[in-house]
């Protein structure tokens, strides 16, 4: 049996240093500049295609913040995936040169197929009133802030090796400029809002729970293993440097190629939703809006439109209908205060509607709506799809509200106006793929070298391997369908510990107390410095005269 603490007598124990062939690493930077350059030029033209001319001064923030952006799932790439590999790198299935690359050419896959919903549960853990004020001075310095903050305690806590939450870092610095802003502006609801608690709550949640998923289905998953399939050698430790019999190779490879697509899947879309928000603030007019939505759509959302104000208008009874800055400041203001049924905010989202309907009407559909109407276009419909949002979450209250089937025209309409304000174009999709994929290749040793040595006091088994992937495989692509962000490290790194008490092995408690102190200091951790450098950004940009 290997000793609990290899390290100690001068090594690991797999070999991982290995030279790289030169045309490797041109390739990869090759590769890098490529795909920089690509971002680049698919911004220059989505804006020149609506008229959009950015300022000089206003590219260059553009530039940084999408560099930061992309280089923060960069390091997510190294930081994280390095988790799907261990095993197969730790049973001899793969070769470590050889795994990292399959690993990130299916981190790459699985960001390209997904769906988009992870990215905007993200960008709504702030209110809306941020969101749409995030292109000012004040939402520069909240972007910096919290991109800056994320990466910063990532490759803090990349650098000690201990396999800490991508997600937890990011959100952590959300919700830190969230509550930093809330608390510059005086708090309270009269206020600017800080976070969005009823979304915050769901994602915090489903950070907690999923550790504790994927230490206990690990548990089980590895005990209904030597039940259903009693092959010795599936739960043995590798032999020397020799692979696994063929069966279990294949497992394994498996295993590894469905983690590395689920990652992809899921932690490739912080990024999207990272760089949709910095797009939305510099660039509205190519992406406030989904303008790559057919001219047919009009009469559905007209129809949708007013099928919603048969619903709505009853429940207004007779309080008169604003106009539309009325209505807008209605709305805004129930969001703030999370009161929305009331009459006056039905009366209200009645209007907005309206306006909606007219716009599209005058324009003939969303991609032609021009550059000077943008804004107030996308302010109605962000604040009416966020208000139907909170009208419709109690679906009992909703349909006493709302009979006859009006709650469900709400929500059919709430649909329409969420694909025409929430999507992801194509080259942001491919521009997170490479930084995800390219960042899986390198640095990833450190991590490695803590799943496969320091959790467990012996060496992975081959059914560990596969039971603790394939159950975070599982669930980080149910997550991934709910629309919910979670952590491969915690998720993989319970079902690592999970399989060996399990078999009966034992922990390392300096390795698992390490990585449980990561877990529980990142949130309050980069809460703390993404709301320090918020603060910091916009005391320098008031300072300046910019608002």
């Amino acid at each position: 049996m290997a000793t609990a603490n290899p390290a100690a007598d001068g090594g690991t124990r797999i070999p991982m240093d290995h030279k790289v062939h030169p045309g490797a690493i041109i390739g990869f930077v090759a590769v890098l500049i490529g795909g920089l350059a690509f971002a680049g030029y698919s911004i220059f033209t989505d804006t020149d295609k609506v008229g959009e001319n950015l300022a000089l001064g206003s590219f260059a923030f553009l530039g940084l913040a999408l560099l930061i952006a992309l280089g923060f799932e960069f390091v997510n790439g190294f930081h994280d995936t390095a988790n799907a590999v261990a095993t197969v790198i730790y049973t001899h299935s793969l070769k470590p040169v050889f795994a990292v690359v399959w690993s990130g050419c299916w981190n790459f896959i699985g960001v390209l197929t997904s769906s988009g919903a992870v990215a905007y549960s993200i960008i709504t853990l702030l209110p809306v009133d941020l969101i749409l004020n995030v292109g000012s001075a004040g939402g520069y310095a909240m972007i910096f802030a919290l991109l800056i903050a994320a990466v910063t305690w990532n490759l803090g806590t990349w650098w000690f090796g201990l396999p800490n939450s991508s997600s937890h870092a990011l959100i952590g610095s959300v919700l830190g400029v969230g509550l930093a802003n809330q608390l510059i502006n005086g708090g309270g609801t009269g206020g600017t809002s800080g976070v969005e608690w009823s979304q915050a709550t769901n994602v915090l949640l489903a950070l907690l729970v999923s550790p504790v998923i994927g230490f206990g289905g690990s548990y089980l998953l590895l005990k209904l293993m030597k039940r259903i399939v009693p092959n010795p050698a599936l739960y043995e430790e590798p032999k020397g440097d020799a692979p696994p019999p063929r069966g279990i190779r294949a497992l394994l490879i498996f295993t590894c190629t469905a983690v590395s697509f689920a990652h992809g899947g899921n932690d490739g879309q912080k990024g999207m939703g990272l760089i949709m928000l910095i797009l939305i603030g510099v660039a509205p007019t190519a992406y406030a809006l989904n303008r790559t939505m057919p001219d047919g759509s009009t009469p559905k959302f007209v129809a949708a439109s007013a099928a919603a104000r048969s619903a709505l208008d009853p429940a207004a009874g007779s309080t008169a209908k604003p106009d539309a800055d009325a209505a807008l400041k209605t709305l805004d203001q129930s969001l703030k205060a999370k009161k929305t049924d009331t009459p006056e905010v039905y009366a209200a989202l009645s209007a907005a509607s309206t306006q909606i309907d007219t716009d599209l009407k005058q324009y003939g559909s969303l991609k032609a709506v021009p550059a000077q109407q943008t804004k107030n276009v996308r302010n109605h419909m962000y604040l009416v799809y966020d208000t139907l949002r909170l009208v419709t979450k109690d679906e009992d209250k909703a349909k006493k509200a709302f009979p006859n089937g009006g709650d469900k025209k709400l929500k059919d309409y709430q649909k329409l106006l969420e694909n025409g304000t929430r999507f992801i174009p194509r080259w942001v999709k491919i521009s997170v793929a490479l930084a995800l994929g390219l960042g899986t290749m390198i640095g990833w040793k450190r991590i490695v070298v803590t799943v496969g040595e320091k959790i467990g006091k012996t060496h992975l088994t081959y059914g560990m391997g596969a039971a603790a992937e394939l159950m975070a495989a599982s669930t980080i692509l149910l997550a991934q369908f709910k629309g919910m962000p979670v952590s491969t490290t915690h998720i993989l790194s319970s079902g690592v510990a999970g399989t060996m008490v399990a078999d009966g092995a034992g922990l390392q408690a300096s390795t698992v107390r390490n990585i449980a102190l990561a877990w529980v200091t990142t949130l309050p951790a980069a809460m703390a410095i993404a709301g320090l450098l918020y603060w910091l950004f916009l005391a320098v940009v008031h300072a300046m005269g910019m608002q």
